[in-house]
């Protein structure tokens, strides 16, 4: 019997220029001036950006902060979106006033060591955070408190013990998840330990593999064990992991010890490109591709426009020229897409 002749193999359509920056966008969550959302980034969430993330200076109050994020929404379209803000408690919290309760700093939960207030506190950031509109909040800070000099951490972590910090980490994760709103632990692998603030300047970690087993890396093994949905990196160098390359450009970080040693699938998020830890050693385009080729998912740009707008130019040529394969990038836009997805119904 004469067989029917095969079909083609389908085949993947071809990258245009066009399509290369929608997928350049659709790596970035942008930050914006002031409390309407201006035409600039209107256009961006219209051509596929992957959300925003708010600052006080987005928020006057919780009716003109929901009528924003309406605002954002309908620019982007029927497509979901990530909404992210810092809600972390303590002085790390974008949103306050009527609406919004004060919520306590990590390192007073952590000195009560109680498991159930944390998740009473969780449930109210997630409660009050949806009902704006936002999806994501970047926390819990998964940083153990271990050196009193930090300039950026202090008592945004919960402890010096690692084994209290993984265990009201995985809750704060599980109770803010189960209210509906994605958690986000960071700065992997761990910044409690620096004397720098990577705002302002690179920290670098000298400790050995041993010890960021038994201090840094518990918590973060804790949080993934709890489902949480995304991790950020750290503009932080590991000369045990990577000599001499910040986490967040590190393959060696993310791909090597984040994804294959501890198991993590879900969506990695970059800290803010804008940090002077990253934007005065590398030219931001340049480490927006880096960053993403190393197993970064989003990137956030928060506050130059002009970096971002640099970050979009490097990312489409890479991926229009195949610098940065497909695969990967196809990948990131999956991961992005599931926590949207699953975070989305509002």
């Amino acid at each position: 019997m004469r067989r029917a002749p095969r079909s083609a193999p389908a085949t993947l359509p071809l990258v245009t220029a066009d399509s290369a920056r929608r997928d350049a966008l659709g790596l970035l969550c942008i930050g914006f001036e002031g409390t309407e959302l201006d035409s600039t980034t209107a256009l961006l969430l219209r051509d596929c950006a992957a959300g925003v993330v708010l600052f006080a200076r987005n928020f006057v109050n919780r009716e003109q902060v929901r009528g924003l994020i309406s605002e954002v929404r309908r620019a982007a379209g029927s497509r979901p979106l990530i909404v992210a803000v810092d809600h972390e408690g303590g002085r790390v919290q974008r949103f306050r006033g009527a609406g919004f309760t004060d919520l306590p700093a990590a390192r007073a939960l952590g000195a009560g060591g109680d498991a159930s207030a944390v998740r009473r506190v969780a449930e109210t950031a997630a409660r009050e955070l949806r009902a704006v509109g936002v999806n994501l909040d970047f926390a819990p800070v998964l940083d153990v408190d271990s050196n009193p000099a930090n300039p950026v951490i202090g008592e945004r972590s919960c402890s010096r013990d690692p084994g209290v910090v993984a265990r009201l980490g995985a809750e704060f994760v599980r109770a803010l998840q189960e209210a509906g709103v994605a958690a986000c632990g960071k700065h992997f692998p761990g910044h409690g330990d620096t004397h720098l603030d990577s705002h302002l300047d690179l920290p670098r970690l000298p400790h050995d593999r041993a010890r960021l087993e038994s201090i840094e890396l518990p918590p973060f093994r804790a949080a993934i064990d709890a489902g949480v949905a995304s991790i950020m990196t750290a503009h932080v160098v590991f000369d045990a992991i990577d000599p001499g390359v910040p986490a967040t450009l590190s393959a060696a970080a993310i791909d090597g010890l984040l994804r294959r040693e501890l198991g993590f699938d879900g969506m990695v998020v970059s800290d803010d490109l804008d940090m002077k830890a990253i934007a005065d050693r590398f030219e931001v385009g340049a480490a927006a591709v880096r960053s993403v080729a190393a197993g970064c998912d989003l990137l956030l740009c928060c506050r130059s426009a002009e970096n971002r707008d640099r970050a979009i130019a490097a990312l489409a040529e890479a991926i229009e020229s195949g610098a940065l394969p497909r695969s990967r990038v196809a990948r990131s836009l999956e991961r992005i897409r599931a926590v949207a997805d699953r975070f989305g119904a509002l």
